[in-house]
This record gives structure tokens, sequence and C-alpha cells, in this order.
């Protein structure tokens, strides 16, 4: 039995390294197939992209396409957010290798990062130790016609210190009864705070490190607090159980995204973040090229040729 069950799991890791090399190859692609190419069905077959899939998982033509049109719907709501003036600020939280950094980077895509902008802070030094703990955040907020994509967030203190025993228990506690007023205050203060929880089971996480481990290009994903995460499961879930319950709020409710299937879970968590603001298209006049003017008397200086990179490919 045992040695059945070995295999299994030594199969899910296979498989699931198999398509993370796939999601890793439709990275690049989602980067450079524009939209009226990929909705020429022969484009996609010639790329060898196509909707088989197994049951219940999402083929990869159905992936592009949806990502690309709701890709155009967060345009939309940007250009909303802009003209608003409105303050959008979104978090984003889960256990390590939960995909957070994949929708993250599908939200921002193709947006103006003068718009919308990541936070996504490093340990705190000596001096943010001293301070209030909300503080350092605080700084990263937006002002009006901004969004602010919290790649973790101060729910750090209700995860990785407490588990990790980077608190002590009154400052755990005093998290706890500051959090919710904190966050009512920024709802009150015409913030929209939307919250969200990436969800994988214990297996799925230890594919993805394992994934990481064996890929050069992704072993800086896997930190030693990553690595010391996965010894702690069973504590992170204890800590994740008590934060959802103390500070699911209905200024700031929780949401939970089911995020064993990555493409699925960028799609549904894009889908459900336009479906909580109240965008719509803004018109804009149409954009005219105005000529260009030519001067006789103009001439282009030489450039040195010691100043261009060499040409090498």
């Amino acid at each position: 039995m045992e040695d059945r069950a070995d295999f299994n799991r030594n199969e899910q890791v296979l498989r699931s390294i198999g398509l993370d090399v796939i999601d890793s190859y439709d990275e690049e692609l989602e980067q450079e197939i524009d939209d009226m190419r990929l909705g020429d069905a022969s484009v996609l077959e010639a790329l060898g992209i196509d909707d088989d899939a197994p049951a219940g998982e999402l083929g990869r033509r159905t992936y592009f396409r949806e990502l690309l049109r709701l890709q155009g719907e967060l345009v939309k709501l940007q250009d909303w957010v802009q003209r608003s003036g409105e303050k959008v600020v979104v978090i984003f939280e889960g256990r390590d290798s939960a995909g957070k950094g994949g929708v993250i980077k599908r939200i921002t895509q193709r947006l103006n990062p003068r718009v919308c902008r990541v936070a996504a802070l490093p340990a705190p030094n000596d001096r943010e130790r001293t301070q209030w703990y909300f503080q350092r955040y605080v700084t990263h907020l937006p002002a009006g016609g901004e969004i602010v994509l919290f790649d973790r967030s101060w729910y750090n203190r209700a995860g990785v210190e407490r588990v990790m025993g980077f608190c002590d228990e009154d400052q755990y506690e005093e998290f706890f009864r500051s959090v919710p007023e904190f966050e009512r205050m920024l709802v009150r203060s015409g913030i929209r705070l939307i919250k969200y929880w990436f969800s994988i089971t214990d297996d799925e996480q230890e594919a993805r490190f394992l994934a990481r481990i064996h890929d050069p290009l992704k072993q800086w994903k896997l930190s030693p607090m990553d690595v010391e995460s996965r010894r702690r499961w069973e504590a992170y879930t204890k800590a994740k159980e008590v934060m959802l319950e103390r500070t699911h709020i209905p200024e700031a409710p929780w949401w939970v995204v089911q995020a064993v299937d990555k493409k699925k879970a960028r799609l549904n968590c894009i889908s459900h973040l336009l479906g909580q603001i109240p965008y719509e298209a803004i018109p804009y006049p149409e954009v005219r090229l105005p000529p260009r003017v030519y001067n006789p008397d103009y001439i282009r200086n030489p450039v040195p040729d010691d100043m261009y990179v060499p040409e090498r490919y």
C-alpha cells in the first residue's frame, strides 16, 4: 500500500512540474499574442493552443480568450478609477506558492503602472519594528485615481509572524483588536478594500515546491522561510483559520480563491474583482495623429559608433 501511495504521489509531483512548465510557456505567449490574432482559430492551432484537457480542467484556448477578455475589462476599470478618483486596495494572502503572484501579474500585465501598482514589502528593518505596526503599510495606500495590490499585507502578523514567533502574544492580540477598526477607517475614508485568500492543498504545495527546486529559473522563489513553512503546515492552517474568523468583517470581508488549478484561480479571481467595483467604460474622443512637421534646415547629428549596443543577434 505504501509503495502504491508513493507511486501516486510521485505521479502527482511529475504532473505538477509538467503543468508548471506549460504555464511558464503560456506566460510568454500572454505577453506576445495580441487580441486580434488570438481570436483567429487557425493562429491558435498553429501555436498548439487548443482546448484539449482532462474532464474538469480548463482548456488552454478557453483560458487565453477569457484572460484577454478580462484584461480588457481591467483596462476599463483602470480608466474608470482614474477618471472617478476612486481609491482601490486589493489584498492577496495565502500560503507560499499558492499563486498570488501569478494573479497579480495577470492583473497588472496590461495596465498603467502609474495607476495600478504592487506593494510587496520586505521584512521590516530595525526602525520599522519600533513603529506603529500599520505605519509602513499606510505609506503605500492609494491616492485618488489609484489601485494598489498588496502582495501580502498587514496580515503578516496573523500568519508568518505568529507561526515563526516573530511577534509575542500581546502584539498578536493587539493586531486583532486593531485591524477591524483600521480597515473600517480605510473604508470610511473612501478606500474600496477587497481581501483574497488563496487556498491550495497540502499535496499541491509540496508539488509546487518540488517544481521550484528543480527549475533553475524559479529557485529564487523558494526562500528559507518558504521551506520552513512546509514543515509547519498545520501551524499555518490554525493561524489562517483564526485570522479569517477574527477579521472577516462586513466592511471588508474575506474571499477564498480555490487555487489548486492556477489558470482557473486567475480567471475566477479577476472576474470576481471586476464584479466588486461598479466601473463603466469611459468614452474618449477619437485620437487623430497630427501631421509631421519637417524643417528643411534640420540636420540630424550622427551617433558615435561606440555608443551602439553590439548587435550579437
